[in-house]
């Protein structure tokens, strides 16, 4: 930051579409959301719209990603391609990279309870194996020791090893254009904000959520800065690009995050029969149906749906024959609080969810960029997150 200086990006103005779903998508293509209407994570890949990964394909170039927040992968002849694990869309690589993304999927999707299949276990123990580098195994170590405790450790882990496969593949297969997208930081800042020894506000968390000497965004800030360190190190003939697309600001009102834990039989419970459920990320999932009627009984059932203090459950967007749904009940959950279909008390909702976090952070739409080509003092200063393509088209052509 110092060698390179430090520029902001802009997006949407609106908080409702402060969302990095929304805001990678205007990354990747160029265009505002106004113009590629992608408002939900895995939506993208309803949209035939050119990414940058294609619209550097079309101009002859080889190009590869890691793990791009919600982008589809419509390459036809990527280095490698291995989507984020909320977006249904097809990896490019050997079979056992498909393997291991199918587990790093359900990893991800198991966070909550720290419970996932064992054949997905040994997928992420032999990928680890196959892709870690060796400078990085007592850090992996380190990481998996304390993560036994500390889930946000857990998280760091998996950026670590996307940082590592980044670099692997990268050197393999030598694209011209390679992405690599890590989310931890950004889930780190969203959920222990309050206690980073950069955190000026009043606001604090309690102890049992995590203990007043950590500082998680520390760990994500220190493990970010040895990721970029060995990328610059290994692809030194490379010119790197940092975007964060947005940044956070603090959320100092208590907010509680809470998933499904088993989404069909939950559905079930409340009456709703023959969905096929997508997890999303954290509170989120689709519900498919096999016809629009079944999916508007569903949608008016869980529109309906209350806890016992009368706070609606869950917020419902109508996609025709899906409901994309978020679990958006803000309070502390009790043994007390029951969900209510009408006056028919139908469950204890505390059987049914498991705490994911309490909300520090919410997002603002300034972001940071940082590009190796650039001089301090010297660049754009300011400029839309859409242009971001553009500098990258225009660093490939320089």
């Amino acid at each position: 930051m110092e060698a390179h200086g430090v520029h902001q990006t802009t997006s949407e103005q609106r908080y409702e579409e402060l969302e990095p779903w929304i805001q990678w998508v205007t990354a990747h293509t160029g265009l505002r959301l106004s113009e590629h209407r992608v408002f939900r994570l895995g939506d993208i890949v309803e949209h035939d719209i050119p990414q940058v990964w294609e619209q550097l394909e079309a101009a002859g170039l080889r190009v590869g990603a890691i793990s791009p927040m919600n982008a589809r992968n419509l390459t036809r002849n990527a280095a490698f391609f291995v989507p984020d694990p909320w977006t249904q869309t097809n990896v490019t690589g050997s079979a056992f990279l498909r393997r291991m993304h199918r587990a790093i999927c359900l990893a991800v999707n198991a966070n909550a309870e720290s419970k996932m299949p064992a054949a997905a276990f040994l997928s992420l123990i032999t990928g680890l194996l196959r892709y870690a580098r060796p400078r990085n195994y007592l850090q992996y170590l380190r990481l998996a020791a304390g993560g036994v405790r500390h889930r946000w450790l857990r998280a760091l882990l998996l950026d670590l090893f996307l940082g590592d496969l980044f670099i692997r593949l990268t050197l393999k297969t030598r694209p011209d254009f390679a992405s690599l997208f890590v989310n931890a930081g950004a889930h780190i800042q969203h959920h222990y904000m309050f206690n980073s020894a950069a955190f000026e506000g009043h606001a604090r968390n309690p102890g049992w959520y995590v203990r007043p000497n950590d500082d998680p965004v520390l760990d994500a800030y220190e493990a970010y800065d040895r990721m970029v360190g060995h990328i610059m190190t290994a692809l030194p003939d490379y010119r790197v690009m940092i975007a964060t697309g947005l940044r956070q600001v603090p959320h100092e009102r208590t907010t509680f995050y809470w998933r499904l834990r088993d989404h069909q039989s939950f559905l079930r419970k409340i009456g709703i029969v023959g969905a096929v459920v997508e997890p999303r990320m954290s509170r989120d999932f689709i519900a498919r149906f096999r016809t629009a009627d079944e999916a508007a009984k569903a949608e008016s059932i869980l529109r309906a749906a209350r806890a016992s203090d009368g706070v609606e459950l869950f917020d419902v967007d109508n996609r025709g024959n899906s409901l994309f749904v978020m679990l958006t009940y803000p309070r502390d959950i009790g043994a007390d609080v029951e969900v209510m279909n009408g006056n028919r008390r139908v469950a204890a909702l505390k059987d049914d969810v498991v705490f994911v976090a309490i909300k520090n952070g919410e997002h603002d739409g300034i972001g940071t960029f940082v590009d190796t080509g650039l001089l301090a003092g010297s660049g754009p200063g300011t400029f839309e997150l859409r242009e971001l393509t553009l500098r990258v088209r225009e660093a490939i052509r320089s």
